[in-house]
């Protein structure tokens, strides 16, 4: 007995449409790294895939190819920088990925030209992430040595905005201003695509969609941040429930100290249940004794440190109803209440994108 997180792939469908609402003409490619933000990327990718969606983002070459070998057939752009080492494995598998050393476009034109194949890759801009990508300046020196190599195909222009989440925008219609002027001084390359905008973007940068947008938290039902402004953010429909059961029940007294380092007493004759959940299943050790868990459609505190497979909760506000087997809900709905990704980030003074993507792989994923 684990736990199980539920993924429901109508949800998902809802959000790719209104995503796609708001790009309008623009192609979606959908990011689905990390295990598709914790949410499971190869049930995700199929589904995606099967309902059109057939260009696909993720972080790393590993990544496309294991969904490669779990038989998704779709175009996969790389995101983030990669080494030499490699481009074999990039050009064999004809991904796409995202360039910004010459080292890399070169070990990619060799390896092509070994294997007779061409590589399609995306030029990314650097125009303030300050993470990856080519200074404004050096993108036409870039093209032209791509251009010299017959091998090498570049697909598109790229940038990233760091900022576009934040109530205030100038910075990032400043981006995207200077990622235009890198556009229209590279125009002479004809190269087909460019992309910048993220989930962030979509919602809240007018004219930053561009040729393709590439979102992410938000295909997961969970917004960028709070400070969004489009209500059409409000639409969006969380695809994750994150769901346990009752595997014990115990009745203590009073000043009774619970789990490691006996961090909670009880203060009254309490029922306590123990669900089958910690931080081995990607539930952070620091919620201990600061969050709730749905069990009946109530709220019940968790109590004493969460451990690595285990963790407790107080069932006595059920007025001694609760039973062995009874659903507990982590993230989700129960009846008329709901924890969601955000109370929690909001506990731990992190983002929805962490609470999701640390889910662990021991966690079954399962469509709903």
């Amino acid at each position: 007995m684990t736990s199980t997180a539920l993924i429901h792939l109508d949800r998902l469908s809802h959000n790719m449409a209104l995503l796609q609402e708001l790009v309008g003409e623009a192609q979606l490619w959908p990011a689905i790294k990390a295990n598709a933000y914790g949410h499971g990327a190869k049930i995700v990718a199929h589904h995606l895939v099967e309902s059109g969606f057939d260009i696909l983002c993720v972080a790393h070459a590993a990544e496309a190819s294991a969904l490669c070998d779990t038989g998704v057939e779709a175009t996969f752009v790389l995101l983030s920088a990669m080494l030499p080492d490699e481009a074999a494995e990039i050009v064999r598998r004809g991904f796409e990925p995202a360039v910004c050393t010459l080292e890399m476009i070169e070990a990619l034109a060799v390896e092509a030209d070994n294997m007779g194949k061409s590589v399609a890759v995306h030029l990314m801009v650097d125009t303030g992430m300050g993470r990856v990508g080519i200074r404004p300046d050096k993108v036409t020196a870039v093209l032209e040595r791509c251009h010299a190599l017959s091998s090498i195909r570049v697909e598109g222009l790229m940038s990233h905005f760091p900022r576009a989440d934040e109530a205030g925008k100038s910075y990032s219609i400043q981006q995207l201003a200077d990622f235009n002027a890198v556009v229209k001084a590279a125009q002479d390359f004809a190269i087909p695509l460019r992309h910048m905008a993220n989930s962030a973007a979509i919602f809240d940068v007018p004219g930053s969609m561009l040729d393709a947008a590439r979102p992410g938290i938000s295909i997961y039902g969970l917004a960028p941040s709070a400070a969004i402004a489009n209500p059409r953010v409000a639409e969006l429909k969380p695809v994750l429930e994150w769901k346990t059961r009752i595997t014990f029940l115990k009745s203590v007294s009073p000043g009774t100290g619970l789990s490691y380092g006996h961090t909670f007493h009880t203060k009254r004759d309490s029922l306590i249940a123990t669900i089958p959940i910690g931080y081995g299943d990607g539930l952070h050790r620091n919620l201990s004794n600061r969050m709730d868990v749905l069990v009946r459609g109530k709220r019940c505190p968790l109590v004493g440190r969460i451990t690595m497979d285990q963790s407790l909760i107080d069932v006595t506000g059920l007025g001694g109803e609760a039973a062995l087997g009874d659903e507990a809900v982590i993230i989700g709905i129960q009846g008329n209440v709901e924890i969601s990704a955000d109370e929690l980030a909001a506990t731990l003074g992190t983002i929805n994108y962490e609470i999701v993507t640390a889910i662990a792989a021991r966690v079954l994923r399962v469509i709903a």
